[in-house]
């Protein structure tokens, strides 16, 4: 069947779209089953539990979510008895739900919970109290028999104060607590150090003393004991996250780290959520460990430094769950499959999917190509995905719209994996290219420095030159070029929009659009970390506002679409309006979208689908296509 691009008919709608898309937040053994945490859309996006023997851990209205550092991550965790440990969306309080039983409170209402672990029968998290003036944050260990429900001082605190703290790892014997700090000074990518102390079992007062040593590290990650007196971490000191070996002398605090990999890869990823792992050591001496360059390898180490790459389906953003004997829980996307989560027998190799991974039809889902192109600051990094459909092609000599999607972050990155989301474009016959601009994780420290400071400037340059590259090559429409992003990715839509020439049309999903409005009412996590991608303030205030799209919202003049979650904290609906304000000032045709109860990401099925139909309508509108609903 011949047809124009863009209005091609198919079998992805907005709807199977929402339904194919839950987010999977970690897996673990329990007993002789697989659990793993699941978004459902259809129930406003809340987080259940679920098991291989199909059951549903944690029931509706429960939903395992934490905001710790607003991100959260790592809400749940289980024993090997099936008990679930995990923090409610809705109050922040970490609960306990054992076989047969309702959900018990473990911890008094009022301060959020996190990156829950439980290593010798002790539960350990990160605890953040943000009630009072002063930002209180910590690792914490919670009584798992509820006698801290209604009293705090029950709750053992190995540090506290203002410092960010996350990945808490307790030693075998349980003498020593290890962890990773940053000061919120600069961003745990940046600089974060890693933290051991000494537990005193006599201290009857809970709380610890002045923790140390402080481990001279430069971007530390994900401390794990693999002896009482050996720690395994992933650290940069070469430009890319490798595993670091710490060995202490018996009897004292003193000990060197020695690297134990050395790869052109990356161990590790921007630190924004509690729950990701990207390595795990097994009792026999072998590590199952992640390696990024633009898209991931799992690889298994050896106890002699020998490394193999283990033949699996996900290959992005790959999260090393947990392991049992010779068993190892993977969970992330694929290039090949849907995302999902799968148990890998490294002696074996048998692969076992426990979750999602269906494999895509490549005549509807090809794979991403990467390619490369020259930017302004050097070679910029992007997946084309180009129209795919076996039932329709565009008349002779028609060139494909393409939408540019632009990651948020914006020290974030994307793999190529498939995407029933990027389908519903491509299938319908609309291009789709996802650029990792300069500033993205996954290539190494100097490729995620080049935006220190040039935030608004080389991330608009590095799509643009995407873009461009795309149309010179004659793959797609250069006057029907759209760009599509998501938080600080809705600031470079903004702001390449603002420079002009490239893009047809504009889609921001609570996009920044006023840096000084951010500044702020930034939280607390980022509350610095625009001073590391533009400048301080308020010796820099004129460079903020010079940046800032909205400043320049009269140079916009193509149609945009802005949509917003009405409880973002994050990005305010005050950004969103300031720009649609001046759009309307302007006479620029603009549609703005408030979807109440979201927040920072759009997770009810009702408003993803309802999103994804107002942004296929609008490019039907602006590229001229009538699009199959």
């Amino acid at each position: 069947m011949s047809s124009p691009y863009g209005s091609w008919p198919s079998p992805f709608s907005a709807a199977s779209v929402a339904a194919s898309a839950p987010r999977i937040d970690g897996a673990r053994f329990v007993g002789s089953e697989i659990w793993w945490g699941e978004s459902v859309p259809s129930e406003g996006g809340r987080v259940t539990v679920r098991s291989s023997s199909g059951a549903v851990i944690l029931p509706a209205p429960w939903s395992a979510r934490s905001r710790v550092h607003e991100y959260g991550g790592g809400a749940w965790t289980a024993d090997a008895d099936g008990t679930l440990y995990f923090v409610d969306a809705g109050d922040q309080r970490v609960y306990r739900l054992s076989p047969g039983a309702g959900p018990v409170p473990l911890t008094p209402a009022g301060p959020s919970h996190g990156g829950l672990r439980l290593q010798q029968g002790r539960l350990l998290a990160v605890r953040e109290d943000l009630r009072g003036a002063a930002q209180i944050r910590g690792i914490v260990e919670i009584p798992t028999d509820g006698s801290a429900a209604a009293d705090d001082a029950a709750i053992r605190a190995f540090t506290q104060g203002d410092a960010f703290v996350a990945h808490p790892a307790l030693s075998p014997d349980g003498s020593r607590i290890a962890w990773v700090a940053w000061d919120g000074a600069r961003m745990p990518w940046e600089s974060a150090t890693l933290v051991i102390s000494e537990i005193d079992e006599a201290d009857d007062e809970g709380a610890e003393g002045e923790a140390g040593p402080w481990v001279a590290t430069r971007a530390a990650l994900q401390p794990e004991w693999v002896s009482d007196t050996e720690l395994l971490y992933a650290d940069d000191p070469t430009g890319r996250w490798q595993l670091q070996r710490l060995s202490l002398v018996p009897g004292t605090r003193d000990g060197a780290p020695e690297a134990i990999t050395s790869s052109d890869a990356d161990t590790g990823y921007g630190l924004w959520v509690l729950g990701n792992r990207w390595y795990q050591p097994l009792a026999d001496g072998r590590i199952v460990a992640v390696r990024t360059n633009g898209r991931d390898d799992v690889v298994e180490i050896a106890a002699d430094g020998s490394t193999r790459t283990l033949d699996v389906p996900c290959d992005g953003h790959v999260s090393v769950d947990d392991v049992s004997g010779s068993r190892v829980l993977l969970s992330g996307s694929s290039s090949t499959s849907a995302p999902g989560v799968w148990c890998v027998d490294l002696d074996s190799g048998e692969t076992i999917t426990v979750a999602g991974g269906e494999p895509v039809d490549t005549a509807w889902m090809p794979p991403a190509t990467a390619i490369l192109v020259d930017g302004g600051q050097g070679s910029v990094h992007a997946f084309a995905y180009a129209p795919a459909n076996p039932e329709a092609a565009a008349p002779e000599g028609e060139l494909p719209p393409y939408v540019v999607f632009v990651h948020g972050g914006p020290t974030a990155h994307v793999t190529g994996a498939t995407s029933a989301a990027i389908a519903f474009y491509t299938s319908r016959g609309i291009g789709v290219l996802d650029v990792n601009y300069g500033g993205s994780t996954g290539y190494g420290r100097a490729y995620r420095d080049r935006l220190h400071g040039q935030w608004g400037i080389v991330d608009v340059d590095d799509v643009i030159a995407a873009a461009r590259g795309l149309a010179d090559a004659g793959l797609a429409d250069a006057s029907r070029i759209a760009i599509r992003g998501s938080s600080a990715g809705g600031w470079t839509v903004l702001s390449a929009l603002v420079r002009g020439g490239t893009f047809a049309a504009g889609i921001s999903r609570y996009g920044v659009a006023d840096l000084r409005m951010l500044a702020e009412h930034s939280h607390g996590f980022e509350e610095h970390y625009i001073t590391g991608l533009v400048g301080p303030l308020p010796e820099a205030e004129a460079l903020y506002i010079e940046r800032s799209p909205l400043t320049h919202a009269e140079r916009i003049d193509v149609p945009v679409l802005l949509m917003q979650g009405a409880e973002d904290r994050v990005v305010p609906p005050s950004q969103s309006e300031a720009i649609r304000d001046a759009l309307a000032a302007n006479g620029v045709e603009h549609e703005y979208v408030v979807y109440p109860g979201e927040g920072h990401g759009f997770r009810s099925g009702t408003t993803i689908v309802n999103a994804l139909e107002r942004e296929l309508a609008f490019l039907g509108r602006v590229f001229a296509f009538t699009p199959s609903l």
